[in-house]
């Protein structure tokens, strides 16, 4: 008998059907990957059976009974946890990581009111040692990373002895050597009889884990392919269309350069070196967590300050104290979590597509202070078609979007203004293939400007960029352009050439 079963069930949100007729089923100690577009209906099967949503018709069974969780504590409770990919509500500042880990326990109080900070560190050190993390339980939950909160979240929802275990896209902001460590917890889970049920987009992850691969499209189970899965098929299935390389071949020139960075020191103590981006240049940046790729991208952004070093923007020096004083000379960016940087929180103002689109360019389009609804909704319009976003309309909210669409919003706010210079950090988190290639589309028909994006991981590097850049503490060590047959993957996930050229490479070709 299945661990859980789910029969002909259906959901709808107004005339847009979620899912219909869905079957699926998962066994104990079984990793099923769940595959499907944005959209298609992975975050409706999964918010009904963790307790977000009821089903419309159809029934699911879990270890043989009814099972129709009205709330997530209550599916918690029967043992069906889930791991999300947003990591806003894992923790909150003031918190230390120890708290965060144990917040379900003092919740349900299963744990004293008034444990001692010993007691809670022990008790998180216990968790992070199960799931093979390595996390300061100290430190407070506001100063972590975005993949570090999301192994807080993913080991806490190890440690709630889930039976059927939900991970949506638990590797997007993991470095190939946490997703390792991860790969191994949760296989260690699967010999304990634990069921998984995997959603992901990286081929590499499924690859590693899935003992089967369920392929949605349109809210049904059109196929499910067993180990080991023919990938390019899976995705043709996914898509429902041939499998095309969505990256063009590489241009034949790039133009004047854009932007120039000279003598940089990104820390005290970093090695140097230098940058030179072209106008109509895709520049991809990858490297390991932590060796300052998005650092780079924040101190051009005006975030944060180079330790040492000059900028040039279009010839001239160029050094913005803020983000606004970047956005007015022509420099873009959208941040590595688009939920806590881009996007406006849930029921406020400001949380539709067009007012997300229009944000950071109120002050220049309406210098007198009166907004022009009209204008905001044809701009809107324009990028809705140019990045195939599908909303029912300008006004919808940003959050009734797959994380696909969120994506292409935020990439349509920097297109609806003409800039200089785009950033782009982990611009594919959580976007599945089709949103990918039109993302990918989209950053490079556009030849008036350049584009640095920064991901870690490098077969998104490569299949978007003209140029590949390797960054390890906090400098760029190599640099390949697209086609080099001397671009190698390490073991830990990173690009380098197959020559050793770190003493010179940055300065001669970055």
């Amino acid at each position: 008998m299945p661990l859980l079963q789910a029969q002909a069930l259906s959901r709808s949100f107004g005339s847009t059907r979620a899912l219909a007729d869905f079957n699926f089923s998962i066994e104990r100690g079984e990793i099923v990957a769940l595959m499907g577009a944005n959209g298609a209906g992975k975050s409706t099967f999964v918010k009904i059976i963790s307790g977000v949503l009821p089903a419309d018709s159809g029934s699911v069974t879990f270890k043989g009974q009814a099972f129709a969780p009205a709330t997530p504590a209550e599916a918690s409770a029967a043992g069906v946890v889930t791991v999300h990919q947003s990591t806003d509500l894992v923790g909150i500042p003031g918190l230390t990581v120890g708290d965060a880990l144990l917040l379900n326990r003092f919740v349900d109080r299963k744990q004293p009111f008034f444990a001692s900070r010993g007691r809670v560190r022990r008790e998180a050190q216990a968790m992070l040692r199960e799931a093979g993390f390595d996390l300061p339980v100290d430190r407070d939950f506001a100063e972590l990373s975005a993949a570090e909160r999301q192994l807080v979240a993913i080991a806490r929802g190890l440690a709630d002895k889930a039976e059927l275990l939900i991970l949506d896209e638990p590797t997007a902001s993991l470095s190939a050597t946490e997703s390792r460590r991860l790969y191994a917890a949760l296989l260690d889970l699967k010999k304990r009889g634990i069921a998984i049920l995997y959603i992901s987009h990286r081929t590499a992850d499924l690859e590693a884990l899935a003992d089967r691969v369920a392929v949605l499209r349109g809210g049904r189970l059109v196929e499910s392919f067993a180990r080991p899965v023919n990938f390019d098929l899976a995705i043709e299935t996914m898509i429902g269309r041939p499998l095309v390389s969505a990256r063009p071949d590489a241009r034949g020139g790039a133009g004047d350069p854009v932007f120039e960075l000279s003598g940089a020191r990104l820390l005290p103590g970093s090695h140097p070196f230098d940058l030179t981006l072209h106008r109509g240049e895709v520049v991809a940046i990858t490297g390991v967590l932590g060796v300052g790729k998005s650092r780079l991208l924040s101190a051009i952004f005006g975030n944060v300050a180079v330790a040492e070093g000059e900028m040039r923007l279009a010839g001239r020096a160029y050094a913005p104290s803020s983000p606004r004083e970047a956005v007015d000379a022509g420099v873009a960016m959208a941040g590595e979590d688009r939920h806590r940087s881009s996007l406006m929180p849930a029921g406020w103002p400001g949380e539709s597509i067009v007012a997300t689109i229009s944000l950071p360019h109120l002050h220049r389009w309406y210098p007198t202070g009166f907004i022009q609804p009209r204008r905001e909704r044809e701009k809107a319009e324009t990028a809705i078609r140019r990045l195939g976003i599908r909303p029912s309309g300008p006004n919808t909210s940003v959050w009734t979007l797959s994380g696909g669409n969120q994506q292409k919003v935020v990439l349509a706010r920097w297109e609806a203004e003409p800039c200089k210079l785009l950033l782009l950090d982990e611009p594919f988190q959580g976007v599945d293939v089709g949103a990918r290639h039109d993302i990918i589309t989209a950053i490079r028909s556009r030849n008036d400007r350049a584009t640095l994006i920064a991901t870690s991981d490098p077969e998104e590097a490569l299949e978007v960029a003209d140029r590949v850049l390797t960054m390890d503490h906090h400098t760029i060590v190599q640099s390949s352009r697209h086609g080099d047959s001397l671009v190698s993957r390490h073991d830990d996930g990173s690009l380098t050439g197959r020559h050793d050229s770190r003493e010179n490479s940055s300065r001669e070709h970055a």
